[in-house]
């Protein structure tokens, strides 16, 4: 039987993964400042950069939970096929 694997995300991937997030929403801020438009229009885009981030944060969580939720219901289906398995006698008599 081969034991399932876990992934281990690595402490330098956590920091590419927030280095390149602030790098972009400081591009982005730097563009919407010195776009050459209106106020308005500039806190226009402001607005939906920041509801663009904050809906980009609620996805994510809402993939990690149904990625938990299924990585939790395969653990207990293979604990259950596990048990299963380990109280099967091919060589009993049938009751």
């Amino acid at each position: 039987m081969s034991t399932p694997q876990t992934l281990k995300t690595t402490s330098a991937f956590y920091a590419q993964a927030g280095i390149s997030f602030a790098v972009a929403v400081c591009a982005l801020g730097f563009g919407i400042a010195y776009l050459p438009v209106d106020p308005w229009m500039r806190a226009f885009l402001s607005i939906a950069a920041l509801f663009l981030v904050t809906s980009t944060f609620t996805l994510a969580k809402c993939v990690r939970d149904a990625q938990e939720t299924s990585g939790l219901t395969s653990r207990l289906d293979q604990a259950r096929m596990d048990r299963i398995l380990a109280e099967h006698d091919p060589f009993r008599e049938p009751v």
